[in-house]
């Protein structure tokens, strides 16, 4: 099976017992009715993005669905978790993309975001020759890849919470693929 759409999705979920708390975000991402299967980080080559909305409409109860898979938990009062998926989608549309995890604690939503679309732009720009140096800033880094003419996108999903004390506190982010 190579996938030829894809959406993304984030959730967050509240319980007191961790598997619930993930329920609960799944829940909240639209995606709970399904099978996960978690899979690396290759975006297929002309594989369309679609809205939320539209991807969540296509699944079935049961259906078995693979996807990327970020995911944060925590117990403690006040601890800030964030989960994201970045992509970075080449502009050569027989070439494969990238997608990447981040699960990080003490960052918002921006920095998270940030950090998951830079890890995913800096594997599509190994693999297609971009020349870049790793200690300049995100912002820096994307206009030259941007500029490259070969990267054509780079987009992200983050969902970031703040723990409650006596309660579990997940978030996740995806990317699902669709036939």
């Amino acid at each position: 099976m190579v996938p030829s759409k894809f959406f993304l999705t984030k959730g967050v979920g509240t319980a007191r017992e961790y598997l619930a708390s993930f329920e609960a975000a799944l829940r909240d991402s639209g995606i709970h009715r399904q099978n996960l299967v978690t899979v690396s980080s290759i975006l297929p080559p002309q594989c369309k993005q679609l809205s939320r909305d539209e991807g969540i409409a296509l699944l079935k109860p049961g259906e078995i669905i693979f996807c990327v898979l970020a995911r944060n938990s925590t117990n403690e009062a006040h601890r800030l978790i964030s989960a994201s998926v970045g992509v970075a989608i080449p502009a050569e549309r027989n070439q494969y993309g990238y997608l990447s995890e981040a699960h990080l604690e003490g960052r918002t939503d921006e920095e998270t975001g940030d950090y998951s679309e830079d890890l995913a732009a800096q594997m599509l720009a190994t693999i297609m020759g971009i020349q870049f140096d790793v200690n300049t800033s995100w912002d820096e880094r994307e206009q030259v890849f941007k500029s490259s003419g070969k990267i054509i996108r780079t987009t992200n999903v983050t969902q970031s919470a703040i723990g409650t004390k006596g309660l579990w506190t997940t978030v996740i982010a995806a990317a699902v693929f669709l036939e």
